[in-house]
């Protein structure tokens, strides 16, 4: 998808120099210059870089199957499964899976981003491009330490830079601090007349003011993520956001589209899903995920008109009719977390050889088309969040609007798949599910188990908020030989490589946030 090469030096003697021209230091003048290759880059193209940047971050497939789909969207019980390799399902311990974000992440999101700040950072004519490049660094960061808490982030990307190849891990407490005063600033200095990436940006083709919405929204996120550990550290971070300005409608999405068409830019979560139904022409059902009887019962149980577009029983290759039939919402069966195909057995007596088929799956002509959009950050997250700073006394007061939004939000996107809700459908569920202000709780759980439905397919954010907030409540699996006793992970381990190639750095790091384990709390998730 892009090329750029790396500045090759080399002296190309002629041969033919004599001794006097050897010794005349008048003839250094210019060698330098002669010496160089024409034909070489020096410097990468920043568009393609950036544009390749953020195709990486949207994901490659591989991290996405395995920290995205398999640990974090199985944990909060989007998917279920009966393999013993969907580890997130049974809280087993993968190191292949477990370590794919973090090895990925910092191969080709880290290193590239890393690379643009550093051509663009001194360059006062690039500052929009360095200033959206700064906030696109904290969007990586921050999955990245929500992940596995403490990182290496001051040091991190630094091998082709400064040949730095063992960096140090920082603090969570300190990576968070820099990324919010980084979202503050490269938002707050972003200048609509000046050059941007324009059609290289893949996200918000150069639109500055919508990459400061992003920042602050972002900011937004980060500041509640730090309602646990510091409330007034949070409120000072939320605050700030609302003033900044966050998105204000479903035209802020911060996303990437795809083409089925392409088979560089397909939704590699989808075209995961797609692979694991079709990969055998007998499979008729028995794809290795399911949708989690958790997620299909909160959507079937409140007559959610987003259920036809999220489930489907197995397609194959059916007809318009038989595609209508297996997406309706009475037809959706959600499959339990944390049996595989013996254990289920003791669940299900009438269990049989077909009875996988029964179960639903993810809707791959909607939500899980490859040709559906990777969403980032959503407006009606935004929203969702706004509710809870309204709840809490850090925003307008107006927590039942914001809600209101949140979910009109959540459903209008849905056009994004190519469905459309209808005004009428989205009235009806609010009114048969209106805000209940009676506690707090109770707003808090409404809250934030829509926030959970909204990030189906970004499990990443779903497990992040769920750790914050306790919302859904979540009943967890007891797998036997699981690695928790039976708890939900709070984390994902490190790469077992790390212990060896960068042992000094990570036996600190393991003594400063505690035993490298899945129940090891990290600096904002602390009880």
């Amino acid at each position: 998808m892009i090329r750029y090469i790396k500045q090759k030096r080399g002296l190309m003697l002629t041969g033919m120099l004599t001794a006097a021209t050897m010794l005349a230091t008048s003839c250094d003048k210019g060698f330098e210059d002669m010496n160089k290759n024409p034909n070489a880059l020096t410097d990468p193209v920043l568009e393609n870089l950036f544009t390749y940047n953020l195709v990486k971050t949207a994901g490659t497939g591989y991290e996405n199957h395995r920290a995205n789909l398999i640990y974090c969207g199985a944990m909060v019980q989007h998917f279920a499964s009966l393999t013993t390799y969907w580890s997130g399902d049974k809280y087993l311990s993968n190191v292949e899976y477990y370590s794919a974000y973090f090895d990925t992440g910092y191969q080709n999101q880290v290193k590239e981003i890393e690379q643009i700040i550093s051509v663009t950072k001194d360059n006062t004519a690039l500052s929009n491009k360095y200033n959206v490049a700064r906030i696109w660094r904290a969007y990586i960061y921050s999955r990245m330490t929500d992940l596995y808490g403490d990182i290496p982030y001051s040091e991190a990307g630094k091998g082709y830079l400064s040949n730095l190849y063992a960096p140090k891990y920082d603090k969570q407490a300190d990576i968070y601090a820099d990324l919010l005063k980084e979202l503050e600033q490269a938002g707050g200095a972003l200048d609509a007349t000046k050059a941007t990436y324009g059609t290289a940006d893949a996200v918000y083709g150069g639109d500055v003011a919508k990459w400061k919405r992003f920042a602050n929204s972002l900011m937004l996120r980060l500041g509640m993520r730090l309602t646990k550990v510091d409330a007034n550290l949070a409120q000072t971070w939320v605050k700030k956001a609302i003033a900044g300005g966050v998105m204000q409608s479903n035209d802020d999405i911060a996303k990437i589209n795809h083409q089925d068409t392409n088979d560089n830019n397909r939704n590699l979560d989808g075209n995961t899903l797609k692979t694991q139904e079709y990969d055998a022409a007998n499979l008729k059902g028995k794809a290795n995920s399911k949708l989690s009887k958790t997620f299909v019962d909160f959507l079937k149980n409140n007559n959610d008109p987003r259920l036809p577009y999220f489930a489907t029983l197995w397609q194959g290759n059916a007809d318009a009719t038989q595609l209508a039939t297996a997406s309706a919402p009475a037809a959706q069966k959600g499959l339990p977390n944390g049996y595989d195909n013996t254990t289920i057995k003791n669940l299900i007596t009438t269990w049989n050889d077909n009875s996988l088929a029964e179960y639903s799956e993810a809707n791959l002509n909607y939500v899980a088309s490859n040709a559906a959009p990777t969403l980032f950050q959503t407006y009606a997250e935004v929203e969702l969040l706004l509710a809870e700073a309204a709840l809490r006394g850090w925003g307008d007061g107006q927590a039942a609007a914001h809600y209101n939004k949140g979910v009109t939000a959540a459903m209008k996107m849905f056009s994004l798949y190519g469905a459309t809700i209808s005004d009428a459908a989205i009235t009806a569920y609010l009114t048969a599910h209106p805000y209940n202000a009676s506690t707090t709780n109770t707003q808090m759980e409404q809250i934030h188990t829509q926030y959970w439905a909204v990030n189906f397919l970004n499990s990443y954010e779903a497990y992040a908020n769920w750790r914050r907030t306790g919302y859904p409540v979540l009943t967890p699996t007891n797998y036997p030989g699981n690695e928790t006793g039976g708890v939900i992970p709070r984390r994902l381990k490190y790469p077992q490589s790390e212990s060896s190639k960068n042992a000094t750095n990570y036996n600190a790091v393991v003594a400063q946030q505690g035993a490298d384990l899945f129940t090891t709390r990290m600096w904002w998730d602390k009880q």
